[in-house]
């Protein structure tokens, strides 16, 4: 959904190395930059949308410190004409949600290829965020609020809780160490604003202190202002 996305960002300089190979090691095929010796470097995964891809979100990590590593994973599931998907959406017009099978599904592949990842990368795991964003928004809460042991943070730009996942929280210390950080447009099309609100609601309910961001007027998209905030979170996040 982030098809038009372009930040004016300049390749920085360093002994990163980002090329346009898609790689298939892992359990979901990535696009990757990193650093001859990437040992306890921290890790960013970032989760695409709906109908996109892996280079969609990439260009995020020119804007982010050049020696960390990042990558970029394609959704499992093919959405025509070229694009893919992490699950699909369940009929009839409630509340967005998404298919039970397909949720459980990628949230398998993701775990899985973190886990795999942070080993590849020789990190540890209170290195490693997700940034997701709409549907990989919604799968990094997916992973990060079952899952919160393999991550140290978790992004979720123009996302939501979905009501499966919402149904089955509760507090528990495993939640405690997770930092959050919610971006949302005031005037997102797609997932509306009150879906970060709420999102917010049920993370302070379960004693968490997400740091929310609204973003006036901004659509169903990412902009500099958000990711100079993820920015700065991601570094906080770290000390």
């Amino acid at each position: 959904m982030l098809k038009l996305f372009a930040l004016a960002l300049t390749l920085l300089a360093g002994a990163a190395h980002a090329d346009s190979t898609l790689h298939t090691d892992l359990p979901l095929s990535y696009l990757e930059q990193t650093q001859s010796d990437a040992r306890n470097q921290p890790l960013v995964i970032f989760l695409h949308g709906f109908g996109s891809n892996e280079e969609d979100l990439f260009g995020i990590k020119d804007s982010l410190p050049s020696t960390w590593t990042y990558l970029s994973a394609r959704a499992p599931m093919p959405v025509a004409p070229s694009g893919y998907r992490w699950f699909a959406k369940t009929a009839g017009e409630g509340d967005y949600n998404g298919e039970t099978a397909d949720l459980q599904r990628s949230a398998k592949l993701i775990e899985a290829f973190v886990t795999q990842a942070t080993a590849k990368y020789h990190t540890q795991s209170d290195r490693v965020f997700l940034v997701g964003f709409s549907q990989g928004a919604i799968m990094s809460y997916e992973v990060g609020l079952r899952q919160p042991a393999l991550v140290r943070g978790i992004a979720a730009l123009s996302g939501s809780i979905l009501p499966v996942l919402k149904a089955e929280l509760k507090p528990q210390t495993s939640l405690d160490q997770l930092a959050i950080f919610i971006g949302h447009g005031t005037s997102d099309q797609a997932l509306p604003y009150a879906s970060a609100t709420r999102a917010n609601e049920v993370l302070t309910g379960l004693g968490l202190k997400p740091e929310f961001h609204g973003y006036p007027g901004m659509p169903h998209t990412v902009s500099d202002a958000e990711v100079q905030d993820l920015k700065a979170w991601l570094e906080k996040s770290l000390k």
